[in-house]
């Protein structure tokens, strides 16, 4: 054991153990004053948001200067479309998946007359 104390040099070693909890400790000062920094410099959350109300509010003017402009009939002809298209397209998916269903159900039944056959 004295041979270990001697090679040792428990006081040089007690110093820089200090030494070096005081510069981590510092780092550790240094690197989250420096995260803080960063994240309230770079802190756009409320930049962004700021800025889509802007563009919303402009859409919005933008909508309304236009659909002002629109005659009446053009403006109710414009709100059927959509409306008509929605129509469509949910009546066109039942006929095609039926026909697909149709299609798969005799697919299957070849399948099965060649397997019995």
């Amino acid at each position: 054991m004295k041979l270990v104390n001697g090679l040792m040099k428990a006081p040089e070693v007690s110093a820089t153990m200090q030494e070096f909890t005081t510069e981590m400790t510092k780092a550790g000062v240094i690197e989250e004053a420096v995260n803080d920094s960063l994240d309230s410099a770079l802190d756009s959350e409320d930049i962004e948001e700021e800025t889509e109300e802007e563009v919303d509010k402009v859409l919005t003017e933008i909508a309304g200067e236009i659909a002002a402009q629109l005659p009446a009939a053009a403006r109710r002809e414009k709100i059927k479309q959509p409306a008509q298209k929605e129509k469509q397209k949910e009546e066109e998916q039942p006929v095609a998946e039926g026909v697909d269903d149709e299609q798969e159900l005799e697919e299957i039944r070849a399948r099965l007359a060649n397997v019995r056959g």
